[in-house]
């Protein structure tokens, strides 16, 4: 037992020594004798190296550089979430969480080696110069960009700028013979984390949180508001992969959706004291019913809702078994302004359970450890609630007494089966380039949709699946004629999602179409419209 436990020590004090030389800087010592003396590191032979190496190497070499190297073989003994990012990754990294970028407000895809704008914020730079959905960029400044199969990274840099700079390109728009030249003044581009919220009832409204940014609480009240405005009983909360974010947003909105004062989650480390979190009391969903969505890709803060209604009796938690992590991290800057995210303590939920899976050290185990969602697909867990294994078979308990377990994520209360495999992922591809042809065709008409009764007079009056079909007929697909027969209700859904998110609707658009055959949000409408309150064994 004491060889285990000394295995990781050495790694451990050696990163802690590492990281206090980095935030302090190596203090060199005096000589004594032939042995040179680093004076607060000389107990430790990783500092004590990096400091050697530094100093006296025979060639010059970049220190910064080796630390992006040996850091991260470091951190892989600690955990799957600790983790180092390099000062030229930072600020990027950290963009989907702050709420903005600066940039020209647009969202575009390669079709055929070219770049199509497939979607235009409003109000945006972009909108403001005349951007349209559909234009082919042709070149950026100076550069061509149309024909290569250019990096979409490399593109990104082109286009992204300081607020305030401005950015030239061309444009081939179909209906015009020449290219356009358009000018651009970059600007504060806001990301949202709430791209969905509208009543998919009379009674109940649909919201979809795709991450917890600094900005998710302060739209969750305003989408809540807009919804309860217009008759809102009932709530579907779709964090169907969310990895999470921030986990004091997470706690907000949690916080909103309970009528009294409830634990929500609880968090302690060995440097951490338990601090408890709870709902304020006066929620503005108390009273509404509640249905939270969750899948395999739901993480970190999407659990911490999700659990909190299931240990509180809130509500249901609908769909397939979430991710299972379970561990907090914090930001440090280092002096390069590299940063370190570092695992600082476990969150519990109010049951008293750690969600966070198991997990073991190094390379190979990493790789195990993100492996285990195909593992789970292989078991059959995704098709039947049955091979659903969990590794803590501790039991826990809910308000009500039902029991739930932890170590490995959210067993949802009404487990509903993925049917999604390789082919179907091979048609939602295929509908998804020929819904962008599609729409070329209807640019002028798509863009003058602005309500969800005007997107479905649209397609009574344009059906995409007949020439969708005709086009899958007259060119490999790699699918068979009983696939496609078999598929054609997800192939219309497909189709139409994919056509609504080029018209100003766009994710609201999209979502209204994909949600009509979806069969978690129908277990969820279900749930809902019952008279339980929630918390129902219903696997």
């Amino acid at each position: 037992m004491e060889k285990k436990k000394n295995k990781y020590l050495g790694p451990l004090l050696s990163l802690t020594m590492v990281l206090l030389a980095l935030l302090t800087g190596l203090q060199l010592g005096k000589m004594k004798g032939r042995r040179i003396v680093f004076a607060d590191t000389e107990d430790n032979n990783l500092s004590a190296v990096m400091g050697y190496v530094s100093k006296y190497y025979v060639d010059r070499i970049d220190i910064d550089s080796l630390s992006d190297k040996f850091i991260p073989e470091i951190l892989k003994e600690l955990d799957p979430h600790s983790i180092y990012i390099p000062a030229s990754e930072l600020m990027r990294s950290d963009e989907p969480l702050e709420g903005n970028f600066e940039g020209i407000g647009i969202t575009f895809n390669m079709f055929n080696d070219t770049v199509v704008v497939v979607s235009v914020i409003a109000g945006g730079p972009s909108s403001a110069s005349g951007v349209n959905v559909g234009d082919r960029i042709i070149s950026v400044n100076d550069s061509t960009v149309a024909g290569k199969r250019i990096a979409r990274d490399s593109l990104v840099s082109l286009l992204r700028g300081k607020s305030g700079s401005k950015v030239q390109i061309r444009v081939k728009r179909s209906g015009f013979a020449d290219l356009l030249p358009l000018e651009i003044t970059r600007g504060k581009i806001p990301i949202k984390s709430i791209d969905v919220a509208y009543m998919i009832t009379p009674t109940t409204g649909y919201l979809g949180i795709n991450k917890f940014s600094k900005t998710t609480y302060q739209e969750f009240v305003v989408a809540i508001k807009e919804l309860s405005s217009r008759g809102m009983s009932g709530i579907i909360l779709d964090l169907r992969d969310n990895p999470g974010g921030f986990l004091e947003q997470a706690v907000a909105v949690a916080g909103e959706l309970f009528a009294e004062k409830r634990l929500i989650v609880y968090a302690e480390g060995q440097t951490v004291p338990r601090e408890n979190r709870y709902s304020p009391g006066n929620g503005k969903c108390g009273k509404t019913k509640i249905a939270v969505l969750i899948n395999e890709h739901s993480a970190s803060a999407s659990e911490i809702i999700a659990g909190a209604i299931q240990d509180n009796d809130r509500g249901f938690v609908v769909g397939q078994r979430s991710f299972g992590k379970g561990l907090v991290q914090q930001m440090f800057l280092l002096p390069d302004n590299a940063g370190l995210r570092l695992t600082t303590a476990r969150y519990y939920m109010p049951s008293g359970r750690s969600l966070q899976r198991k997990y073991e050290h190094g390379t190979r185990a990493m790789e195990n450890y993100y492996g285990e969602l195909r593992r789970r697909h292989e078991s059959g867990e995704h098709q039947n609630a049955d091979s659903i294994k969990h590794a803590d078979t501790t039991k826990y308990y809910t308000c009500g007494g039902r029991v739930v377990y932890g170590g490995g994520g959210i067993t949802p209360d009404i487990f509903v089966p993925s049917k999604f495999d390789i082919e179907m992922k091979r048609m939602e591809d295929l509908a998804y380039g020929y819904a962008f042809a599609f729409g070329d065709k209807h640019r002028e008409e798509l863009n003058r949709i602005n309500t969800l009764g005007d997107l479905e007079g649209f397609f009574e009056r344009h059906d995409p699946y007949p020439e969708f079909l005709a086009y899958l007929q007259a060119n490999p697909s790699g699918l068979s004629a009983e696939k496609i027969r078999l598929s054609k209700k997800f192939s219309e859904q497909a189709l139409k999602s994919f056509v609504a998110m080029q018209t100003p609707l766009e994710e609201t658009g999209s979502a209204f179409f994909k949600n009509r055959d979806d069969e978690t949000v129908r277990a969820a409408l279900k749930a809902i419209e019952s008279n339980d309150t929630g918390g129902k064994d219903s696997v």
